[in-house]
């Protein structure tokens, strides 16, 4: 149990008594290692801790106390991988500041130049912004980063596996030197840490003690099938015999994507789908539906998936093998947080297993191999859980306004007949 508070981290009395009102009183791990380290050494920071475990309030909140509000110029840059991410991290931003008077100006693709560059031109605090589009307001002099005290690279592997390798570089290079730079990312291939003894002075690096361990309410299982044909029926089984499905289905490709929420749609599942050619306005009627639960499956890629950050996922399906393992452990890790339990499950053709398992080898995790549920098997389940459903209503008194209906029916047919009539309407 994590006896720290903020309060023993050194933050000021203005950002904690923010932290009070929001009802925040202890840190998670990240953020208890960090805070220190940020607001007090010299050294640079790599944090690495799994999605989910806080990492925006582990750099924010020390930005937030140390960044002056009287100062004309960008004090901090945040870098993150989607515009979705980066809006996230400003409206975080701006919840943690309290009555500190900070311009905090979220810059993307996707949307007009011009606002933003007005919104710079105001006594800009902290810019949280795309690769690309910083880029942009770069080379259009609409903003400058000689003067920046802090550079953050806020969930740096997604950066990577994006391909933003070289505006990162070019970011960095047009960087005051003398800047405090910090690098969060949940797992650690070889190019983060290239790029870190490349710009970084001296880094520190501070891990989560659990990090290895950071999808222990995941539960993993993988389903092997002959072939790619036979994933189709496999994913509707996984479906119907799930308690309750809300959550993502990836796959590799936009067709891919197309054709198994066309699929899904057909079959009356409330589907949606997510990939680069989904516009800015579709994509946002979706995430709207999916946070509402109107729709309880969002079927997307890797990239289309970056920066969505829903609450209470069930279940996580790869209907098709990510590419990296830091794919995986990115894909995973969307269920399962705060302390709730998730399930992640794969489906493998028999080509493919070998590879599954030495991607769960090189990340030291472990998936259970389990059979799809039978036809026999989910409609056992589906008895099981009418059998409950009916014990909860009458225990509840539920059936009492409905028992001249009851008696009327009986009037007319037999109680077996009634009985059967009713479970095949509910089971079919």
């Amino acid at each position: 149990m994590n006896s720290v508070t903020f309060k023993d981290l050194g933050l000021s009395s203005q950002t904690l008594a923010v932290l009070e009102k929001k009802g925040f009183t202890t840190p998670t791990e990240i953020q208890s290692l960090v805070i220190p380290h940020a607001l007090n050494s010299e050294r640079d920071i790599i944090g690495k801790a799994a999605t989910g475990t806080g990492k925006t309030a582990a750099f924010g909140l020390p930005l937030l106390d140390r960044i002056k509000e009287d100062c004309e110029h960008v004090q901090a840059v945040i870098l993150a991988p989607t515009r979705e991410l980066a809006l996230q991290v400003c409206d975080e931003l701006n919840s943690l500041k309290g009555n500190k008077r900070l311009n905090i100006i979220p810059v993307y693709g996707g949307a007009s130049i011009i606002p933003q560059i007005k919104q710079l031109r105001r006594n800009c605090h902290i810019v949280v912004g795309t690769p690309g589009r910083v880029i942009d307001h770069l080379k259009r002099k609409t903003v400058h980063f000689k003067n920046i005290e802090y550079f953050v690279l806020d969930e740096a592997d997604e950066m990577l596996n994006a391909g933003f390798l070289i505006e990162i570089k070019e970011i960095l290079a047009n960087a005051n030197k003398d800047r405090k730079t910090l690098c969060f990312s949940a797992t650690m291939p070889s190019a983060i840490l290239k790029l870190t003894q490349q710009y970084m002075k001296n880094p520190l690096l501070l891990e989560t003690k659990n990090n290895d361990d950071s999808k222990a309410n995941v539960i993993q299982t993988f389903y092997e099938v002959k072939s790619s044909r036979e994933k189709r029926d496999a994913l509707f089984r996984l479906i119907d015999g799930a308690d309750a499905f809300y959550g993502f289905i990836f796959c590799r490709t936009r067709r891919e994507v197309d054709d198994v929420s066309d699929f899904l749609k057909e079959e009356g599942y409330p589907a949606e789908k997510l990939h680069g050619d989904i516009s800015q306005s579709q994509r946002e009627r979706v995430l709207k539906l999916f946070k509402a639960q109107s729709c309880t499956i969002i079927v997307g890629t890797d990239v289309a998936a970056r920066g969505i950050d829903v609450k209470d996922l069930t279940h996580v399906v790869n209907f098709s093998l990510p590419q990296t393992p830091e794919s995986y452990v990115h894909r995973i890790g969307r269920t399962g947080r705060a302390g709730k339990s998730g399930a992640a499950m794969t489906l493998v053709t028999q080509r493919e297993r070998k590879t599954f398992q030495r991607m769960l080898q090189v990340l030291r995790l472990n998936a259970t191999r389990e059979n799809v549920p039978t036809n026999a098997q989910l409609q056992n389940r589906k008895e099981q859980q009418l059998d409950a459903e009916i014990k909860s209503l009458l225990k509840r008194g539920q059936h009492t306004r409905f028992e001249q209906l009851g008696k009327t029916l009986l009037e007319k047919y037999d109680a077996h007949q009634i009985v059967s009539g009713m479970a095949a309407m509910l089971l079919r």
